[in-house]
């Protein structure tokens, strides 16, 4: 059996009010394998994207601990997160967030070179991971040219592009059509299982996060397994 590659400890998030403090991770307890694909569920408000962002390092715990390999992210500095989101991590959002002023390939390449990879490896592996996506013909097309779907694909593309231990969805569905959504969920899947990526997925959809290998549900603070 693999490792944990996340494990949560007592973990809490409280935002103080002006009239009272709201709860909204309650002394979390949790163990997410290395290539494991698991899907979190819940209402809107209840969590979800806030306990991705503390596993992302762009948000913290109240208190309590997430640990990477087994190693403290509470710790880490600002830069020190950066460094660790660029080299573990992929993120993808409902909303693909690529700069428009660029082209596919550019906008993919992009996350390489602000770690650092000369321009021309940069992109060149972009190319790669644009093929491998389905997007091939794409790269130098500008972003605003290209669907819903290809969007998102490139999106995929570029959180790949590091080569990430994790991928973390936010809703990475929400803003398509039901068989453009299917196409992404399979890309994703795909993925998981061929690139032992580990898949952690904050959605809605019941039907994508049904083909995970465990649903999770945030209700009241606490995780509890669904279904």
């Amino acid at each position: 059996m693999n490792k944990n590659i996340y494990t949560l400890k007592n973990l809490c998030k409280l935002y103080k009010g002006p009239a009272e403090d709201l709860l909204i991770l309650d002394n979390l307890n949790l163990g997410i394998a290395a290539g494991e694909h698991l899907s979190i569920i819940g209402a809107s408000g209840s969590g979800k994207s806030t306990l991705l962002h503390i596993l992302g390092t762009l948000d913290s715990p109240s208190s309590g601990e997430a640990l990477f390999e087994e190693k403290p992210l509470s710790g880490l500095s600002e830069d020190e997160k950066a460094e660790f989101r660029n080299r573990h991590l992929g993120f993808i959002f409902q909303f693909h967030y690529l700069l428009p002023e660029f082209n596919t390939l550019e906008n993919v390449a992009m996350q390489a070179v602000i770690g650092g990879t000369p321009g021309k490896e940069a992109l060149k592996r972009a190319k790669d991971i644009l093929e491998m996506v389905g997007l091939k013909e794409r790269g130098e097309h500008p972003v605003t040219t290209l669907s819903g779907g290809e969007r998102q694909r490139a999106a995929i593309a570029r959180a790949i592009l590091q080569n990430p231990k994790v991928l973390l969805a936010d809703e990475p569905t929400g803003n398509l059509d039901e068989k453009t959504g299917r196409q992404i969920a399979d890309l994703l899947l795909s993925l998981n299982r061929d690139m032992g990526l580990t898949l952690i997925v904050v959605t809605h959809n019941l039907e994508l996060a049904r083909r995970s290998g465990r649903i999770l549900e945030l209700k009241q603070g606490g995780l509890a397994e669904f279904g």
